[in-house]
């Protein structure tokens, strides 16, 4: 999720030592608010960082390294090889593929963060949702060369009740077993447009993702 929080205090100056982040031009650098660059004119507070400071806390040495790949508004269609999001004129998956390897040159990929559905979240557009999504899992786990990557996904805000019936479809995907687990948006709120998650939200979301990431096999 690329995050569109409002950038204001205290999240506009936090950070950690220890959490790192891939920039543009696939450099490590300290990790900070907006960690994305999809739309630079809106982006904004978003989760990963406060996924990646809650999991230093499982070690005083180890440091986190952030991979940002989203890209907002685009639909699961555009996350297949070759696909295309004609907003940001990218291609979501290939891109987001180049830099899971440019990463892997300096550290390893431990696991895989998934917050999308806004835009396939209408009845017409939610067919066959489930079988794209089975297929980006199995797509980068092959790339990775790791069968069992974890793969955690968050529900929608529970502010629209659109994402409300989404995240019924997105249950059936907290299987444990198969290193997948599924974070609740429960009491989380969206900010004035009502479409995205407030700063406190995407920082709360962030510290859900860290502990079920934590939880999993």
């Amino acid at each position: 999720m690329a995050g569109r929080g409002e950038m204001v205090e205290p999240y506009a100056s936090q950070h950690h030592d220890r959490v790192w982040m891939l920039n543009a031009q696939n450099q490590f650098i300290q990790a900070k608010h907006p960690m994305h660059f999809d739309k630079p004119s809106i982006v904004g507070v978003g989760p990963g960082l406060s996924f990646g400071i809650e999991m230093t806390k499982q070690s005083p040495t180890v440091k986190i390294g952030l991979v940002p790949c989203a890209v907002g508004g685009s639909s699961i269609n555009s996350w297949v090889i070759n696909g295309y999001d004609e907003a940001t004129k990218t291609h979501p998956l290939d891109d987001a593929i180049q830099r899971i390897l440019a990463a892997q040159k300096l550290g390893v990929i431990k696991g895989i963060l998934w917050h999308q559905g806004e835009s396939d979240s209408e009845i017409s557009k939610r067919v066959g949702y489930e079988d794209k999504l089975n297929a980006l899992i199995a797509q980068i786990r092959k790339i990775t060369q790791q069968a069992n990557l974890p793969f955690v996904l968050g529900e929608l805000g529970y502010f629209n009740q659109n994402y409300q019936d989404f995240n019924q479809l997105l249950s059936s995907f907290h299987v444990p077993a198969k290193h997948i687990a599924l974070v609740s948006a429960q009491n989380l709120n969206a900010k004035s447009d009502h479409i995205h998650f407030d700063s406190w939200s995407a920082t709360e979301l962030g510290k859900r993702y860290a502990l079920a990431m934590q939880q999993l096999p």
